[in-house]
């Protein structure tokens, strides 16, 4: 595989990961019976809730791999966050070029491809794959922030911690959210309410089964609260696995970036279709 369509493929896979999904329906409130059990879980809930990160920016330098079949690439970069604002991840080639950069924004996805001056700008609601799973720009930010999250919404409130399972039973506690045709699994310390794993099923019976992990390791302290420094993405479906790996060198808070990437003329927009067709093709 050529080194530019790895570097493509470094900056097409997180997105395209995500696809493969087709449940829209929504999470029922069903109400839950108040016993000793659902207490418990509610209150482990509310502490794993907690952990959520209050900072403005979460800023670092990155190293970044991709692996699909024997194919393995690693690359530096640039993890820039503003919280309910932008996720932004640069790829680096040779330390000091940039050959790709993908930003989400609460309104839009940009992927660009730096070296051969093509990009993709769509909507939510233009992707298949983000719009069917229900997973909008604050279930992104939620994954990369180590956090919950209830597909389609902007953020968990205390009245929707209802909505999860939570199995204590373990050395760790599994909390549960099913849909149809959907499951979303996340494994928490039971100490601490840490999120070690998260990870997104979609079953079909024909098809097969679809589904993203993300785990989590080597947590630092960040406003005293945890947050890992070292992420496993893997999708998996009865075609393909993709593995991708983000190693963070520090977090910091940098603020005097900005928040929007403006593309030149020179760059050509390309479809959804095109880009996807150019990833299969790898």
């Amino acid at each position: 595989m050529k080194v530019r369509n790895l570097l493509m493929m470094a900056a097409l896979a997180a997105p395209f990961m995500l696809t493969g999904c087709k449940s829209k329906k929504q999470v029922a409130d069903t109400p839950k019976p108040v016993t000793t059990e659902t207490i418990q879980q509610q209150k482990f809930l509310q502490q794993v809730s907690d952990n959520a990160q209050f900072a403005k920016f979460v800023t670092t330098k990155v190293k970044f791999s991709v692996e699909v079949g024997v194919q393995k690439l690693t690359l530096t970069g640039n993890l820039k966050m503003k919280r309910n604002d932008v996720i932004r991840l640069q790829l680096m080639a040779f330390g000091f070029v940039e050959a790709g950069r993908i930003e989400f924004t609460p309104d839009y996805v940009l992927i660009m491809d730096r070296i051969n001056k093509q990009y993709l700008k769509a909507s939510y609601a233009q992707l298949d794959f983000l719009r069917n799973t229900g997973l909008n720009f604050y279930s992104l930010q939620s994954l990369f922030w180590n956090e919950l999250f209830i597909p389609g919404q902007a953020k968990v409130t205390d009245e929707a911690l209802k909505k999860y399972e939570a199995d204590m039973t373990g050395e760790d506690v599994v909390i549960s959210l099913d849909q149809e045709k959907m499951s979303y699994r996340w494994l928490a310390t039971k100490d601490q309410g840490k999120i070690r794993m998260a990870n997104i099923m979609y079953n079909d019976r024909f098809n097969g089964t679809t589904q993203l992990n993300w785990d989590y390791e080597n947590f630092a302290l960040l406003n005293r609260k945890p947050f890992p420094l070292e992420h496993t993405i893997t999708f998996t479906s009865p075609k393909k696995e993709v593995k991708l790996g983000m190693v963070l060198n520090y977090i910091g808070s940098e603020d005097n970036w900005e928040t929007r990437t403006d593309v030149s003329a020179k760059y050509r927009e390309v479809t959804v279709d095109e880009i996807l067709r150019r990833f299969m093709a790898l």
